[in-house]
C-alpha cells in the first residue's frame, strides 16, 4: 500500500481520492500539495482521479492588473453558490523569490465563503510562468473536478500579453476591463480579445464606463473569430456591490450550452488534454537530459552546433533519436 506522509496520520492515496471526492477539505488540500510538490506519487493519483473528472465546468478570469480581478471572483463565487453550484477556485499568485509560494493571501481576499463547505479555494504560486499558470494548474483542476465542484475558477495574476495562456484551460473565459486604466482597452494592448468567450466591464459605476463598453464592442467586431455562432457579450458590472455579476453567470451558462450544441466543448477539452499530455512529456524528456551541470549528449551536440560541425535542426534530430531508443 502506497503511503502519503502527514504529522498526524498515513493515508493512502485511494483513500485520499475517496475522502476528496466526499468533500473533504483536507484531503482535496493534500492532493494538490502532492501536485504542486511534484510528488513521486503524482502518477498514482492522477490514475486514481481520471474516473471521476470531465464534469466540472472550468471558468477562467483574465485581465490587466487593476481591474477588479479578485473582487469579481469573490462576486461570482456568490452568485454561483446562490444557484447551489459547489465552487472551487484557483487563485494563481506571484511566486516568492524565496519559498516559491504564493504571495497573496487569496482567504483574506475571499472571507466571505471561508466557511462555506461548498466553496474550496486554494493559491497556487506561478512560480516565475510567464502565462500567469503554474504547470501543475492542470493537474490541479484535475482534483477540484474529480472533487465534486460543478464550476472551477481560475484567477490568474495580470501580467498582460502572455495570460492568453487561461483559454487553453478554460472552457469559458471571461476578460476583465475596466475605466479609468490609462486606456479604454487595456486588452487590446494585452492581445486577449481575441481569446474572451465573455466581456466584463467592471467598476461600472465609474466615468468612461460606457465609452469602455463602445469601444470593446467596435474591437470585439473587428477581430476574427474562430468559432461561428457565439458572439461575445459584454456585461457591466460592479463587483464590490455585486451589480451585475448574475448577469455574467447568466452569460457563462448560456455559452456552456452553446458549447455543447455545437461540439466547441469537447474540441477544447480534448486540446486542453492534448497540451497536457506534450507538456508532462516534455518535462520528462528533459529530466532525461540529466543535471544541468553533468556532461549530457546535449552538451555535446551544442558543442558540434557552435563549432559548424552541425546545426539546430540536425543536432535536435539526433537527440530525439538518442532518447526515443531508451
Amino acid at each position: 500500500m502506497t503511503s502519503v506522509g502527514g504529522r498526524r496520520s498515513r493515508a493512502s492515496v485511494p483513500d485520499l481520492v475517496e475522502r476528496a471526492r466526499s468533500g473533504e477539505a483536507r484531503a482535496v488540500a493534500r492532493l494538490i500539495s502532492l501536485v504542486e510538490d511534484e510528488s513521486p506519487l503524482l502518477r498514482e493519483v492522477m490514475a486514481g482521479l481520471a474516473p471521476y473528472t470531465g464534469n466540472a465546468q472550468i471558468v477562467g478570469i483574465t485581465g490587466s492588473p487593476g481591474v477588479g480581478k479578485s473582487t469579481s471572483t469573490n462576486a461570482l463565487v456568490k452568485a454561483l453558490r446562490a444557484t447551489g453550484k459547489r465552487v472551487g477556485v484557483l487563485a494563481v499568485d506571484p511566486s516568492s523569490p524565496f519559498s516559491g509560494g504564493a504571495l497573496l493571501g487569496d482567504r483574506v481576499r475571499m472571507q466571505d465563503h471561508a466557511l462555506d463547505r461548498d466553496v474550496y479555494i486554494r493559491s497556487m504560486a506561478s512560480r516565475g510562468h510567464l502565462g500567469g499558470l503554474s504547470w501543475s494548474t492542470p493537474q490541479a483542476l484535475r482534483v477540484l473536478d474529480a472533487a465534486g465542484c460543478d464550476v472551477v475558477v481560475i484567477e490568474t495574476v495580470g501580467v498582460g500579453q502572455s495570460e492568453v495562456e487561461i483559454a487553453g484551460l478554460a472552457d469559458t473565459t471571461l476578460v476583465l476591463v475596466a475605466p479609468g486604466m490609462g486606456d479604454g482597452i487595456q486588452a487590446a494592448k494585452a492581445g486577449i480579445l481575441e481569446i474572451g468567450d465573455v466581456y466584463v466591464v467592471n467598476k461600472a459605476d465609474r466615468d468612461g464606463a460606457q465609452t469602455v463598453r463602445r469601444d470593446l464592442r467596435a474591437m470585439i467586431a473587428l477581430a476574427e473569430r474562430t468559432e461561428e455562432g457565439w458572439r461575445p457579450p459584454i456585461v457591466m458590472t460592479v463587483a464590490q456591490t455585486g451589480d451585475g455579476v448574475y448577469d455574467v453567470v447568466e452569460k457563462i451558462d448560456a455559452h456552456r450550452v452553446w458549447m455543447e450544441k455545437s461540439g466547441e466543448l469537447e474540441r477544447r477539452r480534448v486540446r486542453r488534454a492534448r497540451d497536457e499530455i506534450e507538456a508532462i512529456a516534455v518535462t520528462s524528456l528533459r529530466r532525461r537530459w540529466g543535471d544541468v551541470h553533468a556532461r549530457t549528449e546535449l552538451d555535446a551536440l551544442a558543442e558540434q552546433v557552435v563549432a559548424g560541425a552541425s546545426d539546430p535542426y540536425v543536432a535536435a534530430d539526433s537527440l530525439l533519436e538518442t532518447y526515443t531508443e531508451r
